[in-house]
């Protein structure tokens, strides 16, 4: 709901198709998903299903009065303009020739849709360990052998001089002067360790995995699928208990509701499906249409004429890091499905934002679920 903007107003509408057209941008005006409808008309003690609500703006007949009724209502209108929409459905109902009903007065209701049932949903997965185990021990270095008596010195017949050694030390060292150079050796080997440990952080920082060793990509194909943020231990889901849909960055280990699956649409595009226990089947998706900056990704229902359902799966990098999920159809261009906030914590949410050169936060792996 836009501040300062006023409802749409149905007195206008001719014609059944202009009145659902109309109901449609009071959906757009509200703001709301199909679930916050559903929740918003059931704490109003309505009955407003989710399922009702979309094969109804979906129609080119005139919903029933009561559905009407918690519909508007739920959208967040006054009494007065509930009884605008009200008399004009009436108006359009009397009007011979109405819709398809055998008698031409009098209009076919449409009839209720159920809720689909849902089906059982598996355990989440649980991620296993890492089956690697720890590196090998760090190798000791041998001790320096004594050289045989019969070995010559250098043609200068001079022995060579070591790092620190006082002026006075004799020129055969003994077994104090190889403890020594011993002493010298161990700290030097440490100080190279530490600082490839270092480099390598910062080349595994500059690659984007915080950490993590990259690993390679699953590409997108067509079947069940859990989606990872590259470079972390986190996967795309929901909060359960919540009827928003807002997709959250959530640890893989808890990862499961709901489940992701991604379907061909055609010409290059995806539709990431999903399978919530409480809810049933949907799609993930961008409301108006993408337009909005910082528009929610979020899950609901499919068919949403004003969502944005059909993505582009971008790889990026040379070799491919990972993919961008990128707002395919109406929606204006440059934007990408982005993990925004805090992307080193669980439960930072997604939505829509620039796509950015680096791809901080904009790279998911699909790997297969079984």
């Amino acid at each position: 709901m836009t501040p300062g903007e006023h409802a749409p107003d149905p007195r206008g509408a001719r014609s059944p198709a202009e009145f659902l057209a109309r109901l449609q941008a009071l959906k757009d005006w509200s703001g709301l998903t199909y679930r916050e409808l559903s929740a918003r008309a059931e704490a109003r003690g309505d009955v407003l299903p989710r399922s009702t609500v979309a094969n109804m703006l979906s129609r080119a007949t005139l919903p029933r009065e009561e559905l009407l009724t918690a519909f508007v209502r739920a959208c967040g209108t006054g009494p007065a303009a509930l009884e605008e929409w009200r008399t004009v459905r009436r108006e359009l109902e009397g009007r011979r020739g109405y819709g398809d009903a055998s008698d031409p007065g009098e209009a076919v209701p449409e009839a209720p849709v159920p809720d689909p049932v849902p089906d059982p949903v598996p355990d989440p997965e649980e991620r296993h360990p890492d089956p690697e185990g720890p590196g090998p021990a760090r190798e000791q270095l041998p001790a320096p052998e004594e050289p045989p008596a019969s070995e010559q010195l250098p043609a200068s017949g001079e022995p060579p001089v070591w790092p620190g050694a006082p002026a006075d030390e004799p020129r055969n060292p003994g077994p104090g002067a190889r403890f020594r150079i011993r002493r010298l050796l161990v700290p030097a080997v440490a100080v190279a360790a530490l600082v490839f440990a270092g480099v390598s952080v910062v080349a595994f920082l500059r690659d984007g995995h915080t950490g993590h060793p990259p690993r390679t990509p699953t590409a997108p194909a067509a079947g069940d699928v859990r989606i990872r943020v590259v470079g972390t231990d986190f996967c795309l889901g929901e909060r359960r208990g919540t009827r928003s849909g807002q997709v959250y960055q959530v640890p893989c280990a808890a990862a499961g509701v709901p489940l992701y699956a991604l379907a061909e649409a055609g010409d290059g595009r995806w539709r990431i499906a999903s399978d919530h226990p409480d809810y049933g089947a949907g799609c993930s998706g961008l409301p108006s249409g993408g337009r909005v900056p910082g528009a929610p990704y979020e899950d609901s229902e499919c068919g949403d004429p004003t969502r944005i359902e059909e993505f582009s799966l971008e790889p990026h990098g040379t070799p491919v890091r990972g993919y961008r999920i990128v707002p395919a159809g109406s929606a204006p261009p440059g934007g990408c499905v982005t993990v925004v906030g805090d992307r080193a914590a669980a439960w930072s949410r997604l939505a829509r934002a620039p796509c950015a050169p680096d791809a901080a936060g904009q790279l998911f792996d699909f790997d297969r679920r079984p």
